[in-house]
């Protein structure tokens, strides 16, 4: 018995050193393809734009932080699985590598937030600008000819397969092993990086889905939208409602409405044009029984009821469960807005629009609270909702309702608050990005927070807020204000150089964060507020979670 749990144990120890070469192997593959990506299309590009040829934030929004993504792998990542491996006689164990190194996996929130924008952009310049279609097409020659489209999909990718590898990793670890707690915290954190990455993908596959059926109405129905989710589509039979016939039609499900298609035939090459759009609120689905037609059923909304014959009864299954899950999954969206008001900041259901809000001052924030779109004093001034006192847009503004605290007389309110005080619950929802944290939700969890002032490369210097979250100690979050719902931009702090040498054209108390082509200079308002920045952001440029003692010895440098 001793010995067969040797053998077994020996044959559980191939297993995971397998796992971990394999990891070795896939991330050198993978370092190697961010090294084309980030020297070879997006250097080359770079190289091209700096001349003028096409404007060099082009280059940017495609490869968003490709540089920073390909920096933390060549030289931190891969180094330290290749060390492992080595010692892996003596240190046959990888989940203490992961778990100090995964939270800088939350880099990749940004580039996954930033793909489908990338996807258009390439696409836009490939198509108008021949310079620009010359050198990708000369540096997709040098790799195998794959698209670019292919290998910008690596990142997005990547990280999914870290989890598999990891969950195959833990399965085979056995649980009294000194590498489980790292391995598990690991996986954790990858998880949800994955989950990021995952949607990603799907929201890839959807949009080009969404386009296709675009293309196949003759570009005439606007349904290229990101909350527009595709579900499923296919030939049925309407049953005409006077008589007995039958007519072939052609439905398209989404998450939101129904399009009932009649097929069309044109030069163009549009297959169908839209009859009803059918939408998913109200809609009920149930079984039918016809004497002359079977595998019927019926689909009735608000706008019509349509009875159906599917090809075969498992097709009528089908579109049954379809809609039925369909339906479940909205009705349950629509009932958590009501219930949760996430949106509605410190105001109850019960309180909204009985009592006057706590107004967000205008200096508070530098975009609308709603849609993130950035305030400017002609196009797009500051407006207050009377109901929950966020600072917003006129769009997001252009909405009226009688308030119980001002006589029940109509106020400006937001689309949100409209459609709560109306009982509609919120219109819909979405997970946030990590942009999209508020800078309020970090004001007493923070490392370091405070104004400074910043000017990347050589553009015009900015007041920001600047953040460094205790939970995220090696990121640093910028924020035109300390209201602000949304994030400018993140820096994942490793591996960046730091530099605090005086230069002549540079703002007292300065200093300079770089990476690669990457240079962001900030400058605080002493020479003692820009060394207790320093004190933290060195440790973390290191790897190193910048740590307080005490709670009392954290800084809060909320200078305005």
């Amino acid at each position: 018995m001793k010995e067969d749990s040797t053998d077994h144990k020996e044959t559980n120890e191939q297993k995971l050193h397998k796992i971990a070469s394999e990891l070795l192997h896939t991330e050198k593959a993978y370092v190697a393809r961010l090294h084309l990506l980030d020297q070879e299309f997006c250097a080359k590009l770079m190289e091209e734009a700096n001349k003028g040829t096409f404007p060099v934030e082009v280059v940017k929004s495609i490869f968003s932080n490709i540089s920073s993504i390909h920096t933390f792998h060549s030289q931190f990542l891969l180094p330290a699985l290749g060390k492992r491996m080595e010692e892996w006689s003596s240190t046959p164990r990888i989940g203490d590598i992961l778990q100090k190194l995964t939270p800088f996996l939350k880099m990749y929130a940004e580039y996954v937030r930033n793909f489908d924008n990338a996807m258009e952009v390439l696409k836009h310049w490939t198509d108008r600008s021949l310079q620009f279609k010359a050198i990708i097409q000369e540096s997709l020659e040098a790799c195998g000819n794959l698209t670019l489209q292919h290998h910008m999909l690596e990142p997005v990718q990547r990280v999914p397969r870290y989890e598999m590898l990891l969950k195959d990793y833990l399965k085979k670890l056995p649980q009294n092993d000194p590498d489980r707690r790292d391995a598990e915290k690991s996986l954790e954190i990858i998880s949800t990086a994955a989950t990021h990455s995952n949607s990603a993908i799907r929201k890839s596959e959807n949009l080009k889905k969404l386009m296709e059926i675009y293309e196949m109405l003759g570009e005439e129905e606007d349904i290229v939208h990101a909350s527009n989710e595709f579900i499923k589509e296919g030939h049925l039979l309407k049953l005409a409602a006077r008589n007995t016939s039958a007519m072939e039609r052609y439905l398209f499900l989404f998450n939101n409405m129904l399009l009932y298609c009649v097929p069309k035939f044109s030069l163009a090459g549009s297959k169908y044009s839209v009859r009803t759009r059918i939408g998913i609120e109200g809609m009920t689905v149930r079984e039918t029984h016809n004497e002359d037609y079977p595998h019927t059923f019926q689909v009735s909304g608000k706008e019509r009821t349509l009875e159906l014959q599917a090809s075969s009864e498992q097709d009528k299954a089908s579109w049954i469960k379809a809609f039925q899950e369909t339906i479940k999954t909205f009705q349950q969206k629509n009932d958590s807005f009501k219930n949760a008001l996430k949106d509605v900041e410190e105001v109850s259901v019960t309180e909204l629009g009985k009592r006057a809000p706590r107004w967000i001052r205008d200096n508070e924030v530098t975009m609308c609270m709603k849609c993130h779109e950035p305030f400017n004093a002609l196009t797009r001034r500051r407006h207050h909702c009377r109901a929950c006192g966020y600072v917003v847009c006129w769009k997001c503004s252009d909405y009226k309702v009688g308030l119980e605290y001002d006589g029940d007389k109509l106020n400006k309110v937001c689309k949100d608050c409209h459609s709560i005080l109306k009982g509609n619950g919120i219109a819909e929802a979405r997970k946030k990005g990590i942009l999209e944290i508020e800078a309020s939700q970090f004001a007493d969890h923070s490392i370091i927070c405070g104004f400074l002032q910043y000017s990347e490369k050589s553009k015009p210097w900015q007041r920001i807020w600047c953040i460094i979250p205790e939970k995220e100690g090696v990121v640093l979050y910028l924020y035109g204000a300390p209201q602000d719902v949304r994030a400018q931009c993140t820096i994942p702090l490793l591996g960046y150089s730091v530099d605090d040498s005086p230069k002549p054209t540079d703002l007292p108390a300065s200093f300079r964060l770089s990476q690669s082509k990457s240079v962001h200079n900030f400058a605080a308002e002493s020479e003692e507020l820009k060394q207790r920045w320093l004190k933290f952001i060195r440790v973390a440029v290191k790897g190193e979670i910048p740590e307080q003692k005490k709670t009392s010895e954290r800084l809060n440098t909320t200078t305005h």
